[in-house]
């Protein structure tokens, strides 16, 4: 059965809808946002998102700051604390490695349904 881009888009609408919060986590944030970075000032950044047209959202760039560490996913969520966890994905390049402090990780997500 072929699923047009019509309907890969709305998919990927209604992800983008969860939410606009980027974090980052030091391991599989599996289905509940587990591993949620912590420290050296660590704070989720609100991204914007745009829809494209053939099932694609894409968010402009966050900087994040974070604490010395190895971050393999970023994560998105429904607020800046608390809220709800919707989804997450692991870097495309792989872990990142940050030592040091000041530090933080730049984050440009996507979503593909």
């Amino acid at each position: 059965m072929g699923i047009t881009n019509a309907a890969h888009q709305a998919a990927a609408d209604a992800i983008k809808a969860l939410g606009a919060y980027i974090s980052l986590h030091t391991a599989a944030a599996g289905t509940t946002g587990a591993s949620e970075a912590s420290g050296g000032g660590y704070a989720r950044q609100q991204t914007t998102w745009s829809s494209g047209s053939t099932g694609t959202v894409s968010g402009t760039q966050v900087g994040i700051p974070c604490a010395a560490a190895t971050y393999v996913e970023g994560g998105q969520w429904s607020a800046a604390t608390a809220g709800t966890f919707a989804t997450s994905a692991a870097f495309s390049g792989g872990s990142v490695v940050v030592s040091g402090t000041g530090a933080s990780v730049n984050v440009t997500p996507s979503i593909a349904a």
